[in-house]
Order: structure tokens, then sequence, then C-alpha cells
């Protein structure tokens, strides 16, 4: 009997991309099935459960958490204060939403501009506390990064202050438990600025982006995040019994999948003494490294395949929703947070498995806040990014127009000599008095044309000859005297004396000296 016919290789190679096809179809994505967790004591750091806790991953607006703490350390250590007033810069200015929108040149002080960049996740906020803080964005990253690698944070690397997304900059739940947990212990007596319900800036209330804020019993807030390459990432703190724990969810498809998740991941929490999968009594650095090195982009889960526009942050301010069927895993009860409600119908979120629900909020009561400086601004640390003012008004406008030069310095402006500027000291601010007001019709500085000086008030010159006077009414038969010496139009030199008026004819009346036309008043004048 002759043996079986081997399959050619033709026929291997064909089987072969059918089975990687299937599977390509068959199996998720790493992106999309990866959905990184983990909740810890935040006494003890002791982690109760976790999943893919160590991907990297991007962090989006949690990064401002990074922001705050760098910003509380150098507060304490006395470089910025509370009430030191930080200028806007026109960087800051031009950050994406969310945003206050700040004009350049404004100044906001480093608390109100804490709590807003806490509760609206406002971008421009974090850019103005970088450098205010850091003196430029890229320091500022520096000092992220310095501070990440103090603590531990392995997974971690920080591009900006407030996580617009950029390919190298990525983070981890482990991490984020980390920053948290030292945001808690060495700074206890700043933990209310993450639970902020709302802040009010003027007429304009901002309520906070956590959803679980209002909604979930002994929640102490924390940070929201959300850029497509991210989906929408969620690091919530809270407290019952006694035991405070911190939860870090990652990668959701919507707001409310985020929320719903970390409601019933911190229930999980305070209904167990024991850990999870098989991490009983783990902590977060024993957890051992992702063999994944570069964060997953979840942009076309997020983004592109969803059915209509990905979900705002703002998405739970609608009302409330259906509630879903979580149950614990060892009672076969459901969970009690106080997360969950009853249905009402037209007011349900749609997120990835299907319609889910959250309780109305309650209602939250804003912390007024305000753009400019406070009563305690003028004794405050300096900003980084503030320029000094001189200490003389007669000192030039730039320290390096004058650099090095020994000779005989002279302001420009008022042409009193000046002394010697040192070589790189830095820009100096022109004192307010040194500011020459300009006569108006000048033309200079205001982008004016020669065709444009009637509209500005400027006197015409077109003739270098003087215009008469115009004569004064006399009594008739007798002729009017004229004086001989004529104002010159805009100071142009006489070629020749003027001419003497003629004669007033006697029935003729000459119009009243008052509203002489030969000169037209300036702009702004009697």
């Amino acid at each position: 009997m002759s043996p079986p016919r081997r399959p050619s290789s033709g026929l291997l190679s064909r089987v072969a991309s059918w089975s990687v096809l299937v599977a390509a179809l068959v199996a998720p994505s790493l992106a999309e099935a990866a959905a990184p967790f983990v909740v810890i004591d935040a006494a003890s750091g002791r982690v109760l459960m976790q999943e893919d806790a160590t991907m990297p991953w991007h962090p989006a607006s949690v990064t401002k958490l990074m922001t705050t703490y760098v910003a509380l350390k150098r507060l304490r250590e006395g470089a910025i204060g509370w009430e030191t007033p930080i200028p806007v810069s026109m960087r800051a200015a031009r950050a994406v939403p969310s945003k206050i929108g700040l004009n350049p040149g404004q100044e906001v002080t480093l608390e109100n501009a804490m709590k807003m960049m806490l509760v609206k996740s406002a971008n421009d906020m974090a850019v103005v506390i970088a450098e205010g803080v850091g003196g430029s964005v890229e320091n500022f990253a520096e000092m992220m990064n310095a501070e990440a690698a103090r603590l531990g944070m392995r997974e971690s690397h920080f591009e900006n202050p407030n996580g617009l997304h950029v390919p190298g900059q990525q983070t981890s739940a482990r991490d984020l438990a980390i920053l948290a947990r030292a945001l808690l212990t060495e700074f206890p007596d700043q933990a209310d600025l993450f639970q902020i319900p709302a802040v009010q800036l003027g007429e304009r209330v901002m309520k906070n982006t956590n959803g679980l804020i209002g909604r979930y019993p002994g929640i102490e807030g924390m940070k929201t995040g959300f850029v497509c390459p991210s989906g929408f990432n969620l690091v919530a703190v809270a407290s019952r019994g006694g035991q405070r724990l911190i939860a870090v969810v990652l990668g959701q498809p919507s707001a409310a999948d985020r929320t719903i998740k970390a409601a019933a991941l911190l229930d999980k929490g305070f209904g167990t003494s024991g850990g999870f999968f098989g991490l009983s009594g783990g902590t977060l650095e024993s957890l051992p490294r992702s063999p994944v090195s570069v964060a997953p982009n979840m942009r076309q889960d997020i983004c592109v395949r969803r059915k209509g526009p990905p979900a705002s942050e703002e998405e739970l301010d609608a009302g409330p929703v259906q509630v879903p069927a979580f149950q614990n895993a060892e009672s076969g009860q459901p969970f009690s947070g106080a997360v969950f409600a009853a249905a009402v119908p037209g007011s349900s979120v749609r997120g990835s498995r299907g319609p889910r629900s959250l309780s109305e909020r309650a209602p939250l009561e804003p912390i007024p806040v305000f753009v400019g400086r406070s009563p305690g601004s003028a004794s405050a640390p300096i900003a980084a990014n503030a320029r000094p003012v001189p200490a003389r008004p007669d000192e030039p406008a730039t320290a390096t127009a004058y650099a090095g030069d020994k000779g005989k310095l002279v302001n420009p402006l008022t042409g009193r000599p000046v002394a010697p500027v040192a070589a790189g000291a830095g820009p100096i601010v022109l004192a307010p008095a040194e500011a020459v007001p300009l006569k108006a019709g000048s033309g200079i500085g205001s982008g004016a044309r020669p065709s444009d000086a009637k509209k500005l008030g400027a006197i015409e010159a077109k003739s270098a000859e003087p215009k008469a006077a115009v004569a004064k009414p006399v009594p008739t038969g007798k002729a009017a005297p004229v004086k001989a010496k004529a104002k010159p139009a805009a100071k142009a030199k006489p070629k020749a004396a003027a001419k003497p008026a003629a004669k007033a004819p006697a029935k003729t009346t000459a119009k009243p000296a008052g509203k002489t036309t030969g000169l037209a008043h300036p702009a702004g004048g009697a």
C-alpha cells in the first residue's frame, strides 16, 4: 500500500493564511480586549483586584493629577503661592477645549486656576499652572517625569500638563493608583480640591466631569480623562465604613461606562476583605510588568466605529437612566451603590453593551472662582513666567538691545541717559509711566495713511502758502483792518506774505470769525 500523500507546500500556505484570517476576524484586537483597571486600599496600598494594571495606556486628562501633584509640591516648598497671579500666555490661550477661554495677558491666581482645571478639566488652565510653576511647558514636563520616577511610576512618561494626545505620553492603571495614593497621603489638607461639585465663573456654572460626584455615597472625587486614543478614563476615591479605596478605570467606551464600572468595582472592594484574581495581599510594587511596551490606540473603537459622535465629558448630566445588572460575585446580590436607580423613559445613555443607567445627580452647589488678582497677590511669590518690572522707569524696553554697550545709553522714548544693562539680564518690562501717548492724527503706530488724514483729524498741508484770514465785520463805509501776520497751516514755511483781504462790501455780511474754515479740529477736540 502506497504511503498517504503529503499536502503540498502551496496547500499548507493557503490553510495557514485562512487560519490567520479567521483568527483575525474572530479574535478581538488588543485595544478592544483590554480595559485595564485596579482597585487598592488607600491606607495600605494593597491590591484588591486588577486586570492589565501595568499595561501602558494613554492618560488623557487624568494627566492633570500629576500637574496638581507637582504644583502642590512647589507650593509646599514656597516657590509659589495660592494667591500668586499667573499671566495667561498665548500658548495657554490657544489650548483646544475643554477650556475656560481667557485672553493672553489676563491673570489668574494659582488657586482659581487649579479649581477650574480639576472641575472643568480645562486644558488652558493646565498650561497656565505649568508655566506659572515651571516657567514653560517643557520645563514643567521634566518636573512631572522626575516626580513620576521618584514615585516609582515605571510605565509613565509625560509630554504636557493637560493630557492632550501625544504618542509618547502614557501611563498605566497601576501608576495612576500610585499617584492618587501619593496625593492623598502627602497632601491630606488639599483633598477637598478633588471633590468640588461645580465652580461658578461670573454667570457660568461648570459641573465636575466626574460622574460619581453627586451619585455615589462616600465619593471623594479625583479625575476624569478622555481623548479618542485612550477612551474614557477615571480615577476615583471613595470611603465607607472607615475604609478608603482607590479605583482606576481605563479605556471605557463612554463616560457612562467608566462611571458605572468604577461604581461596581468600588462596591466589590468594600464588600470583601480579600483580593481577587489570586492577588490577595499583593502590592502595587509587586505587580508584574506587562509584555506590552507601547500604549494601544483606541481611536478606531471609540471615535470611528461608534454610531454617532463620541460621548462628551458632560454626557451624564442629562438625567437618570436604566439600571445595569451588576451582582456581587460572592453573595449574588446586587451591589449597594446609590449610583443605580430605576429606569426613566427616554433618558437612557447607550454604552458599548446596550442601555446603561445612572441615577440623577444630586444638586451641585458651585464654588465661586474669578479671574484676576486677589487681595494677597501683592505679597505672594512671583510666578515663574512673570516678567520682572524694572526699578526705574527710564530703563530700556529690552536688555538685549543694549547688552554689552559700554558707551552712553539713551532711552529711545525719553532721550535721557540710563545706566548700562548687564548682558544676559533678560527681558525687562517697560514701566507704565514711560508710555508716551500719541497725539491724535499723528498716524504713528496706527496704520494710518496720508489719505486718512481727515478721518484722523490731521492738519492738511496741500499748499505751502498759508490761507488768508477772514476779515471781521465793520461798520458801513469803513475798510476792515487786516492783520498782516496769518498763522501758517501745518507749520509750513510761507513763501510770500499773506495777501490783505479785500474791502468788505457794504451789503455783504461776513462769516463770524468763530467759524473759520481754514483749520480742522483735531480728533477728540472741543
